[in-house]
């Protein structure tokens, strides 16, 4: 391999040292104020892949269905195959980028998402279409832990300033999930579903042009790519995890369309192997010296529990999200327009800045039961909803509540999480803290499909929701509803109190 003459002459580069700068004053890796929001908002379109691949789909979902022909089962899978794989993927290209570089990583990583959204849109039947996606999940796992390991070591040092940048970077989930829904259903409403992708694609150009000239050198300590290098890569662990997260995620998201359910022989040899793969990942990782994950965060008792409250929480909220796309365009007959425009209230998600402001003097412990309440209340307006009854009444209110609570909490948790390893790990540090909340999306989303398959086809005859189209849906919220009490259950036992700090 080509090295350079600094990497010749010892192993690892050297972090360039320089001066302290202020805390909150421009970090010394940008030439301006200007160069740094340019470059934070790129880094928000890296980490906003996923959701903007969602809001893409979500909008058109039925639209999609009815074209290829798809089965509810088939449906879910477009948002699954992506989480399916960007889950099993995002701690190997967090180890990898950590090792060898973020920079180069991340650019490319923007180039291929617009070459594969351009892709899809060609895409002439169901297996393309989740395949493709699926790409594009593998995509945003490589792009993820290194946009936020750029940001996590430019922004090193706890401070106010850092709480901003993060805070905006957070927010790059649900503004990029409501306006490419809004732009999707525009494009769907004037040139078709197939449109969406494109549009996608388009944009992410002109993020990849942009990315090439902002984004500043990372100075953090990196291996050169040969052959020693790679003895200290955790290719065991790597396998362990794809293989199962992957089998374990596939098992759950095809249980519901097997041809015997959950009994089919596949499903249960998926989901079985998935979980030795883990259990046999966690137990490689507490020995092998350069491990893709470091089991000592575990040990910190403020890390887990913010994880779980994290995780009980995202069980329901993206399944909520798709759920409710979907009931607006199946029941209430709405375009893909105007799906997009009533799912506008996801734009409170402006209270993630807030969040970011006060983070340094409000206590965390505070803001994480305020979001787990705000969830608990949101799936519960859902869940008692049935149909005639007011939109803004229920389905507004629930989905100001869930957006406060999932970013009140994803900000909380995602500081903490970067603030437990140190500045040569931060990317790592990302794809611990982005593999739980997609193993969550995907774990969700198959537990509310078989939710409703399994009501859809034993529909109720009497009783609250007798002869409702809505039961089905009511029965997913019914499910996330407790799984987001008990996260408010947990909020007593946490200790955090407040970061960012100068």
């Amino acid at each position: 391999m080509v090295a350079s003459e600094d990497t010749e002459k010892q192993p690892y580069l050297e972090e360039v040292t320089a001066a302290p700068p202020r805390p909150n004053g421009c970090p010394p890796s940008f030439r301006s104020t200007a160069q740094e929001i340019l470059f934070i908002l790129t880094a928000t379109m890296g980490v906003a892949m996923p959701s903007f691949l969602q809001g893409c789909t979500i909008v058109i979902s039925s639209y999609i269905g009815r074209d290829l022909k798809m089965t509810t089962a088939q449906i879910t899978w477009i948002t699954a195959s992506s989480a399916l794989t960007s889950g099993s993927f995002l701690l190997f290209f967090g180890k990898f980028a950590d090792m060898f570089g973020r920079r180069a990583m991340f650019i490319a990583s923007l180039f291929l998402f617009a070459i594969l959204a351009l892709a899809t849109g060609f895409s002439r039947d169901a297996f393309t279409l989740d395949v493709l996606n699926g790409m594009m999940g593998l995509v945003c796992a490589s792009a993820i832990p290194s946009a936020q390991g750029i940001l996590g070591s430019i922004y090193e040092k706890p401070s106010k300033r850092k709480n901003y940048a993060f805070a905006c970077f957070s927010a790059g989930n649900p503004l990029g999930f409501v306006f490419s829904s809004i732009f999707s259903g525009i494009a769907t409403q004037l040139f078709g579903w197939r449109a969406s992708f494109w549009l996608l694609a388009i944009i992410y150009l002109v993020v990849t042009i942009i990315a090439c000239f902002i984004v500043p050198v990372d100075d953090s300590k990196k291996l050169p790519l040969s052959v020693q290098s790679l003895k200290q890569f955790d290719v065991v662990g790597a396998v362990l995890t794809i293989g199962g997260i992957g089998l374990f995620s596939t098992g759950l998201s095809t249980g519901t369309d097997a041809p015997q359910g959950w009994k089919t022989p596949y499903v249960l040899v998926f989901i079985i192997l998935g979980v030795l793969m883990i259990i046999a990942f966690v137990w490689w990782e507490c020995r092998f010296p350069y491990p893709l994950m470091p089991m000592n965060v575990w040990r910190d008792k403020e890390f887990s529990l913010l994880i779980a409250i994290l995780l009980l929480g995202f069980l329901g909220f993206p399944p909520m999200l798709f759920f409710v796309a979907l009931y607006l365009q199946e029941i209430f007959r709405y375009s893909a327009l105007m799906t997009a425009v009533h799912m506008l209230p996801l734009l409170i998600s402006g209270i993630i800045v807030i969040a970011g402001l006060v983070l340094h003097a409000v206590s965390n412990k505070l803001l994480m039961g305020i979001g787990a309440t705000a969830y608990t209340f949101g799936f519960l307006l859902v869940a008692i909803q049935r149909s005639g009854d007011s939109y803004w009444a229920f389905t507004f209110p629930a989905l100001v509540l869930v957006i406060i609570g999932t970013e009140i909490d994803f900000n909380v948790a995602n500081m903490y999480v970067l603030s437990s390893l140190p500045k040569s790990q931060q990317s790592t540090a990302g794809s611990i803290f982005q593999t739980i909340t997609k193993l969550s999306v995907t774990i969700g989303l198959s537990i509310c499909t078989a939710i409703f398959t399994s009501v859809s086809n034993n529909p109720a005859t009497s009783g609250y929701y007798a002869h409702d189209p809505l039961e089905p849906y009511a029965a997913i919220f019914w499910f996330a509803m407790p799984c987001a009490f008990i996260s408010v259950l947990l909020v007593p036992f946490l200790k955090i109190k407040t970061q960012g700090h100068d």
